[in-house]
């Protein structure tokens, strides 16, 4: 059998297995006063165990494609939450245009790019200590306590939780230890940042109970300028404080109880004047012609990077996360029940300017959003010396309770209406809806997962997945104008009411199949075939309307996607274990794809759901870890993606050809920019990138140490570098001249001083070389052609200290 094996006190099974990265492994045990900071970073992955299928396995023995980051290289690199992962994991994407529209992907996968609605499931889960965490804006929040960062990539399911077809981000937190230890750090940047973090934990009734305490508090002004109120946005502000308990009733029985609580209440969020592109409207309704006719309006300015804006909506970002879970863990027989049971939270109160400029357009633009769920989870493990394996049992129960608000302005006849219509601003000015959204989710599964040990080289491991999925939903628009009179046919096309109550369920099985052969004692081979599926859903944003301006409720479920997925790999330590090199390859096919389609008939862009006929995802992975020399350690990790929608032949069309009057045989679609054109209703796709990802990601750097003896004591110096690279990359549903993000690099310095009894002093600096760059962009509601941009951070800086007792 190649690797190490032991046969220490079991850790429990933490999602899948606790790994820890070359290269940061000495620096962590440097930092906590292991002064045999010279160890090979190969040694150290090799001599950390994992214990997922209830037997303890070396790193390199998994036959999974993984990435992982400890608490070390999480805090040295500034990765404060989900969200920054992005940097350091070339396969992940996240994007975020405030918490409740954020989506997190991996190979391109995961939540359809665009506006959030509650009635979908994302394709990538979050979980935290073994808790799934259904909504995306848990990625916004700072992580807490954190021992460690997993990111799964491929389907996940046959092992634990809500079944997931893209992946998952598994997060593990520093558990209660029965020896005192605390851990303090302090930070301070520009942009007036501090960030403070603390954390105690020790026994509190001899061996039997033991408890720990964390908390984190972050701000940082806003890296926007609102000249419309003197403000800056796009601020950072949260704190969180957590508790557990952990109760080691016998050697053979123990329980983790644990809650926490977290807020956010940051001026945010907002984007900035990009550019602008010609769609089908004619002249005088396209974004130039507007607004020179809405009193010569300008942005405050027209360089994006200036860090300018005028929105004149408020804007607020309030949000409440917590919870409270109970994590039990009983020797049974020869292996281990787990049983995880969590209630969670989540309340979201926004306001957001939806026009993007400061003209009264849109007013107001809200959907305050109550979340609550409750999930129970049974497994039991056992390893024998042929057989290994995994079965459970999963419920989880989801209710959203969303409020949403949009009212017009004075200038939105202008902006969205034609002819005489748009010379009246009363028409409009004072339209108002208001939508009453609620969503009931029940998920059942039984899951389970072998492995067969044919001999001590080859080993086969099948998985199986029974799922029930279903969701109930509402959707109640209630529009009123300023007069209280009858709507017009002018107001419907641009505020409809409307309701309905869609339906889903489902119950399909899933499973995957991996052989994995000890090629030699440091070369693991191993191929995997998954079939898998993400739950249907419902549309919850409002849907388009028929002849009778009733909703087409033939569109209101959104059909589950069908995942094929193919992946060989290669985990390999080479040079006498002095390079770990891991190659993955990956052929994924998903049928029915869940894509973000547009309501063509309303002058306000509605989107909805729908199924995209198929797309592909295929590419390489690699990642790379080496100690040339004693004291410096170097990772590179690059991923390849090739992404197309393979057929889409119906699709919302890209902004340039949208806005004109509705296309026919006897009237084609003009060229793009062809002003008072046609539109035609769809457009095929079909060969085009999917929207969000890059085909070449990169991520590298290194640190150097040197050990220094200042008045005897253990210590050293170290200057660390870490970069990423992306390449263009498509921000649009459907992909847009006028939307493509330009590839863009990234570089990261901290240089400090390790000494003394836990001490660890360092200055960094993010974004070194002041990058202007996109995270993504959007264009405006009505095909006026304007186009906002999401902005990167600008170059930060600051100083950390910390200290662990």
């Amino acid at each position: 059998m190649r690797g190490l094996r032991t046969n220490s006190e079991s850790l429990g099974y933490s999602a899948l297995l606790a790994l820890i990265v070359a290269g940061s492994t000495s620096a962590t045990h440097a930092a906590e006063g292991d002064t045999d900071t010279n160890a090979s970073a190969d040694s150290q992955i090799e001599s950390v165990t994992v214990t997922a299928r209830r037997r303890e396995e070396a790193v390199q023995d998994v036959p999974l494609a993984v990435s992982v980051l400890n608490a070390n290289t999480i805090e040295q690199t500034g990765t404060i939450n989900v969200g920054r992962l992005s940097q350091l994991q070339p396969s992940v994407q996240f994007y975020s245009s405030n918490p409740r529209n954020s989506s997190v992907n991996i190979r391109g996968l995961g939540t359809p790019f665009g506006l959030t609605n509650d009635g979908i499931e994302p394709g990538v889960g979050i979980y935290i200590d073994q808790v799934y965490y259904n909504r995306n804006a848990t990625a916004t929040f700072d992580f807490l306590d954190v021992e460690q960062v997993e990111i799964l990539r491929g389907p996940q399911g046959t092992l634990y939780g809500k079944n997931t077809t893209a992946g998952a981000v598994n997060i593990t937190s520093r558990k209660p230890t029965f020896t005192p230890e605390a851990r303090v750090e302090l930070t301070r940047g520009n942009y007036d940042y501090i960030q403070s973090k603390a954390s105690v934990s020790g026994p509190l009734i001899g061996e039997t109970l033991a408890g720990r305490l964390s908390a984190s508090y972050t701000s940082r002004d806003g890296t926007i300028y609102n000249t419309a109120t003197g403000q800056h946005i796009n601020e950072l502000d949260n704190r969180g404080v957590k508790g557990q308990l952990l109760w080691q009733a016998s050697q053979d029985f123990k329980i983790n109880f644990s809650a926490d609580y977290t807020e956010q209440d940051p001026i945010g969020y907002g984007q900035v004047w990009a550019r602008t592109g010609s769609t089908q409207r004619p002249l005088n309704r396209q974004y130039d012609a507007l607004a020179a006719a809405s009193g010569n309006y300008q942005p405050p300015s027209f360089n994006p990077f200036d860090r300018l804006t005028d929105l004149d909506t408020p804007l607020t970002a309030i949000q409440q996360f917590g919870g409270a879970s109970a994590v039990a863990e009983w020797n049974v027989g020869s292996g281990q029940l787990t049983s995880v049971s969590a209630y969670r939270k989540w309340d979201w109160g926004p306001s957001n300017d939806r026009d993007f400029i400061g003209l009264p357009i849109t007013t107001v633009s809200a959907n305050p959003s109550k979340q609550r769920q409750y999930s129970q989870e049974l497994r039991y493990a056992d390893s024998g010396d042929k057989i290994d394996y995994v079965v459970g049992l999963y419920g989880f129960y989801q209710t959203v309770d969303t409020s949403g608000v949009q009212e017009q302005g004075p200038l939105a006849s202008r902006w969205l209406l034609s002819g005489a219509n748009a010379n009246n601003p009363a028409i409009l000015d004072g339209l108002r809806s208001e939508n009453d959204i609620g969503l009931k989710n029940t998920s059942v599964a039984a899951f389970g997962q072998l492995t067969w040990h044919i001999t001590d080289d080859l080993r086969l491991q099948p998985g199986l997945r029974v799922n029930y999925d279903k969701k109930e939903g509402k959707y109640i628009a209630t529009v009123t104008n300023a007069t209280s009179t009858p709507l017009t046919s002018a107001e419907r096309g641009v505020l409809a009411p409307q309701s309905y109550e869609p339906e889903f369920d489902d119950t399909n099985v899933s499973g995957d199949f991996t052989v994995s052969y000890d090629v030699a004692d440091d070369v693991l081979a191993y191929v995997t075939y998954a079939r898998s599926f993400k739950s249907g859903g419902i549309n919850l944003s409002g849907l388009p309307l028929d002849a009778n301006s009733q909703p087409i409720t033939a569109v209101a479920t959104v059909d589950p996607e069908k995942t094929n997925h193919y992946e060989a790999g290669l985990k390999t330590q080479l040079f006498s274990q002095g390079v770990t090199l891991n190659l993955s390859a990956f052929w994924t096919d998903i049928d029915d794809y869940q894509a973000t389609v547009t309501n063509s008939q309303a002058n306000v862009i509605r989107g909805y759901l729908a199924n995209a006929e198929q797309v592909r995802v295929r590419g390489v992975e690699l990642e790379l870890s080496t100690r040339p020399l004693d004291n410096l350690s170097v990772f590179f990790n690059g991923a390849y993606t090739d992404h197309e929608y393979v057929k889409f032949p119906d699709a919302p069309c890209p902004p340039e050809l949208s806005g004109g009057t509705a296309a026919s045989a006897a009237n084609p679609p003009s060229a793009p920019g062809t002003p008072g054109g046609f539109s035609p209703p769809s457009c095929d796709i079909s060969g085009q990138w999917l929207p969000g990802v890059s085909k070449v990601a990169l991520s590298y750097g290194f640190e150097y140490d040197l050990p220094l003896n200042a008045l005897g004591a253990e210590g050293g110096a170290y200057f660390a570098f870490d970069g990423s690279y992306r390449s263009k990359f498509s921000s649009n549903p459907s992909r847009s001249i006028y939307t493509d993000v330009s590839g863009y690099s990234l570089a990261n310095f901290r240089a400090g001083a390790r000494f003394g009894d836990g001490w660890n002093v360092y200055g960094w600096v993010r974004n070194a070389f002041g990058k202007d760059y996109f995270e993504f962009l959007s264009t405006q509601s009505g095909s006026t052609g304007l186009v906002v941009a999401q902005l990167g951070d600008p170059r930060t800086y600051g100083l950390t200290v910390n200290k662990s007792f």
